[in-house]
């Protein structure tokens, strides 16, 4: 059964007519996000056609988003294309509905399409060169009502802070992991007092349109907000651990230089944590579970994955600031195998030969994370229970009774964490060891994602070659982050 497409509602049509005085208007709609629909505009007035641009949701504004409506988004991107930002200059927004009319830039999102390593480099040169341009805008020059005014840093961190609480509690269900990064991060808010800036969130390739080695357009601010230059430096290596972004130091340098912010690695891990416990505050029930997996979705194999790589990426950050530098952890034997394994390997020829028969792209990448998800179910059966056994093990040393499941010691080890009862890097490194092991577990249906981490922000050595550094890069896979 075929999904019908959705139809642009007849207002929404009415309306670029009337703000655009265009005779017809033609559109089609083209990849763009989940309920918020992107779709190509040809305004048309006798031989003449304007190339614009429409994101539309057809959902009322939530309150409790973390994500601005589009109203506020076009409040952004207009008051940026006033300062000089390469942004879609803004043509109109609805005065009801979530609608928000743009002119068409030229250019490619996906980053990791880009073949030529010149290239590459041309582009995410060019791509910092505008963060920095950004970033050297005093947001108190900045008016977008939707944001307020522009503070201190530390007053703009707070109150996202606390929306991430308010997420959480409205949740209503245990989230121990979550609400300890929360509370983490509201204890150590780091002492800086240099200028406040707009930072974007979410920034970084796939974020940004592209064409001939240039940035044609930043796009996406639906999490900007007011804060430190250090937590978009954060965004930005959060969206390099899924995409191709050169060499990540020698962007940094550069940064330096044209933004007049120096780079503070304290700061930047903070905001990476910061980041990740965000976008965990958005869906509560994803970071305290083992195989976190919506049973109602056709793409369950994808955010299997996703969910761990996130999940890691957030215990990687803690342990770093909080001061664990590594753990160690034994692991099952690769030589051991289930009963079951010819089942398994069975059920994964038959989906790869579905996937290769399939002709719509979207079935085949929900047959693909289907076959991801035996992968999992075939480490679980496989050595599972070994990897519960021994985390069963640690967790009862530390609570002094042996808990009844390792999702209940994991909560009941939070807890007493909380209380005080176990020092916080006890806590913390005993959580990284928990999350090795799903990490383990899900290995195989991860593939190379399981081997990617953050980016490092200095080179390990001086005197590198940039030539050299860059030349690193090659095309991977596109990925998204919220």
């Amino acid at each position: 059964m075929t999904t019908p497409r959705p139809e642009l509602p007849a207002e929404i049509r009415d309306w670029i007519a009337t703000v655009t005085g265009a005779e017809r208007v033609e559109v089609k709609q083209v990849p763009g996000g989940a309920s918020r629909q992107a779709w190509f505009v040809d305004a048309i007035t006798g031989a003449q056609t304007r190339e614009l641009f429409l994101r539309f949701d057809p959902r009322d504004p939530d309150p409790a988003s973390a994500f601005h409506p589009l109203a506020v988004e076009a409040e952004i991107m207009s008051e940026l294309y006033r300062h000089g930002v390469t942004v879609p200059r803004v043509l109109a927004a609805h005065p009801q509905r979530q609608a928000v009319l743009s002119e068409r830039v030229p250019g490619g999102t996906w980053f990791s399409r880009i073949t030529d390593p010149d290239e590459q480099v041309r582009t995410a040169r060019d791509f910092i060169a505008k963060l920095a341009a950004l970033h050297r805008i005093d947001a108190r020059e900045l008016t977008i009502p939707g944001l307020g005014e522009a503070g201190p840093v530390e007053g703009h961190v707070r109150d996202e802070i606390a929306a991430m609480r308010t997420r959480v509690d409205r949740y209503g269900k245990p989230a121990p992991l979550l609400r300890f990064c929360i509370d983490w991060l509201e204890r150590n808010i780091p002492a800086y007092d240099g200028p406040t800036v707009l930072v974007q969130g979410d920034t970084g390739p796939g974020n940004f349109m592209y064409a001939d080695g240039r940035v044609t357009a930043i796009v996406d601010w639906e999490l900007a907000h007011f804060g430190d230059p250090m937590d978009d430096i954060a965004w930005l290596s959060l969206r390099t651990v899924q995409d191709t972004f050169t060499d990540f130091p020698a962007r940094l340098a550069e940064y330096e230089q044209l933004s007049g912010h120096r780079i503070d690695e304290d700061r930047v891990w903070y905001y990476r944590l910061f980041a990740e416990t965000r976008l965990a505050s958005l869906h509560p029930d994803s970071i305290d579970t083992r195989a976190s997996v919506p049973v109602d979705s056709p793409d369950a194999g994808n955010r299997l994955i996703y969910g761990m790589l996130h999940r890691r990426l957030l215990v990687e950050a803690l342990a770093r600031v909080v001061g664990i530098p590594e753990v160690e952890v034994d692991l099952p034997d690769e030589t051991v195998e289930s009963e079951h394994a010819p089942v398994y390997a069975a059920t994964a020829s038959t989906l790869a030969g579905a996937a290769a028969q399939a002709q719509d792209p979207l079935a085949v990448r929900y047959v693909k994370g289907a076959a991801r998800l035996v992968k999992y179910l075939a480490e679980v059966d496989r050595v599972g229970a070994v990897v519960d056994a021994d985390e069963t093990a640690e967790l009862a040393a530390l609570l002094g009774r042996v808990p009844e499941s390792v999702p209940q010691g994991r909560a009941a080890l939070a807890e007493a964490a909380s209380r005080g009862e176990i020092s916080e890097s006890d806590y913390v490194a005993q959580v990284w060891r928990g999350i090795k092991r799903d990490d383990y577990l899900t290995r195989t249906a991860s593939g190379a994602l399981s081997r990617r981490t953050w980016p490092p922000l200095r080179h390990p050595t001086e005197g590198i070659e940039q030539k050299e550094a860059d030349r690193w890069a090659s095309p991977s896979p596109k990925t998204t982050v919220s």
